[in-house]
């Protein structure tokens, strides 16, 4: 497998030759590449070294990718602080309280244990801009690389900064703990063995939960299922919820800037929901202006309308949502993949977070979790994609689906080319967006229904 490159990091699969997988030779050079970005003129006008964070998930490949990383920071003239084990948003909020440069994450999301990658973050603890991303692969590309001296040498620094991270969630207003602990609820949790085996149950206790029922909460990084979090591969908390042992609950990702929920029945929240729910909590209190990606669901505008706010759709990726929330103001804001953004806190997506509010919500209003779902609008997302040849030209397909849509040739809708193409229907809407990493069209239609998700989806291709 290549290694893919993109403006927020470097991920591939481990071992391999040099250029085919995520390997040390690569590892260095990626890392040394960033490590130059992050300096700049900064080392030239003052003689500090530059402050890097670096955490990592549970994967096998963790501590190698580790000791490569942290040592070629050291060789650059940067000093480390090591977190360690520590989720993508704590080690980002690791970036806030050290006030560092920078940071990188070593996880490869939700891929397979094969994977590994480089997150990484800038001075404010957010993935890099496209103008810092692009500066990054060029440095990289270029292999011009000038090591410290020895007396220039970084130094390594080793912090825990889960407790800092709960204890600005805590601090958070809309952080109900007493309502908590007066619901005394039962979570049952599945962390697919990795860093949110040790950040979930802390702060679910944090927050007031005392009976936590753990699945796959070792961090060895031996997933037990396929780790993306999507109703297929949860089917083991899920037959636990219809026991009737607990009253919620929560899956992550391996580095936990995802979350799922699972309803007391055992029935899915819908990922697409996590989002909605804690966005509907937060505007009740805090109403206010709200963004989540073109590919998300309708829901969270509905929800954001009824609350009296103002609903904004950002280009995909994390970045360009974090952009969005900033033009607009947004009190809340993420992805429809249960990535919850609360700027309050920090600028990312974060499973904590999303954690303590939801459970806040669910003790102030006194439901059940398949109660608080049925009250948002239903609706289904369809995702297809589209198969094209090396001579297709992508972008003139997309124009030429624009061109159509615009001119009332697919029906009546709203067009937005922000991100690709999306039409928006009275019934439900369509995103068409190249894919970064294969030659294919994605095609993601959402409606009141599958059939219609489909029908939508299937009525786009026929004009590919």
């Amino acid at each position: 497998m290549a290694i893919v490159k993109s403006i927020s990091g470097f991920r591939g699969t481990i071992g391999g030759r040099v250029g085919e997988g995520l390997n040390p030779v690569d590892i260095v050079r990626f890392t040394a590449a960033y490590a130059i970005q992050r300096l700049g003129d900064r080392k030239q006008e003052t003689g500090d070294r530059p402050r890097i964070v670096v955490g990592r998930d549970a994967r096998i490949s963790g501590e190698m990718c580790d000791l490569l990383v942290t040592g070629t920071l050291v060789a650059m003239g940067c000093d480390v602080i090591n977190i360690g084990l520590a989720s993508t948003p704590t080690t980002e909020m690791a970036v806030i309280g050290e006030q560092a440069d920078g940071g990188i994450i070593l996880t490869a999301s939700h891929n397979p244990k094969q994977w590994n990658a480089l997150k990484l973050l800038n001075d404010k603890g957010e993935f890099l801009t496209d103008k810092e991303g692009k500066e990054v692969l060029a440095i990289a590309d270029a292999e011009d690389f000038l090591f410290a001296e020895v007396d220039n040498l970084g130094h390594i620094e080793y912090k825990d900064y889960l407790p800092y991270h709960i204890e600005k969630i805590l601090a958070l207003p809309l952080v109900d703990k007493a309502a908590i602990e007066k619901a005394n609820f039962t979570v049952a949790i599945d962390c697919v063995n990795s860093v949110g085996g040790i950040a979930i149950p802390a702060i679910l206790r944090a927050v007031g939960v005392k009976n936590i029922i753990e699945l796959n909460c070792t961090p060895n990084g031996l997933f037990p299922h396929n780790p993306e979090p999507l109703p297929q591969h949860l089917t083991e908390i899920s037959d636990l919820l219809k026991t009737g042992k607990a009253d919620v609950g929560f899956v992550v990702d391996p580095d936990v800037d995802r979350l799922a929920i699972i309803c007391e029945n055992g029935d899915m929240f819908g990922e697409e929901y996590t989002l909605v729910s804690v966005a509907d909590y937060v505007l009740s209190h805090t109403p206010g202006n709200t963004v989540s990606n073109m590919s998300s669901t309708r829901a969270l505008s509905d929800v954001t309308r009824a609350h009296g706010g103002n609903y904004t759709a950002a280009a995909v990726g994390e970045v360009n949502v974090t952009t969005e929330m900033r033009a607009t103001n947004a009190v809340i804001g993420g992805e429809g993949n249960g990535g919850v953004i609360y700027p309050a806190l920090h600028a990312g997506r974060d499973a904590l977070v999303g954690i303590a509010l939801f459970l806040s919500s669910i003790a102030q209003k006194g439901c059940k979790v398949s109660e608080l779902r049925a009250t948002y609008p239903n609706y289904f997302i369809s995702k297809n994609r589209v198969d094209l040849t090396p001579d297709m030209n992508v972008d003139e397909i997309l124009a030429n689906v624009k061109t159509k849509a615009l001119n009332g040739e697919i029906g009546e809708c709203q067009v937005n080319d922000k991100d690709g193409v999306k039409m928006d229907f009275s019934e439900g809407w369509v995103h068409l967006r190249k894919s970064n990493t294969e030659p294919i069209i994605r095609i993601y239609s959402e409606a009141g229904s599958m059939e219609q998700a489909n029908a939508l989806a299937e009525k786009i291709k026929a004009f590919l």
